[in-house]
């Protein structure tokens, strides 16, 4: 008989175990390479990732105002008792209404030259 002439379930019953043998070979043969292969790219595409994705963040404006006379951040208060130099907290502000990002903070800027980018 020809092929075209077989029963239409028939073929369709063959190209399923078919299909179903290939899967299952496939994955038997390929389960360890593929779980090696993906942790390997997943750590590499990490390490190429990172960088790129927060050299940006850390030299965003922390303020969008900042700069403007509308910034409610910019608030620094000073005062000043008989001889002795003032006291004021703009060295707490003024890193972020001068338009600052979160490399150029007091403390966190260090932290943040830890970070990739």
């Amino acid at each position: 008989m020809a092929r075209h002439a077989a029963p239409r379930n028939q073929r369709r019953a063959l190209l399923r175990a078919g299909l179903t043998v290939a899967a299952a070979a496939g994955a038997v043969l390929g389960a360890g390479s593929t779980a090696h292969a993906a942790k390997t790219d997943l750590s590499e595409g990490l390490a190429h990732a990172l960088p790129g994705a927060l050299g940006p963040v850390k030299s965003l404006q922390l303020d969008p105002l900042a700069n403007t006379g509308v910034d409610p951040l910019d608030n620094a208060v000073g005062t000043q008792v008989a001889d002795f130099p003032s006291v004021s907290t703009a060295l707490a502000t003024d890193p972020v209404t001068k338009g600052g990002s979160l490399g150029t903070l007091p403390l966190v800027g260090q932290a943040a030259g830890l970070l990739p980018g």
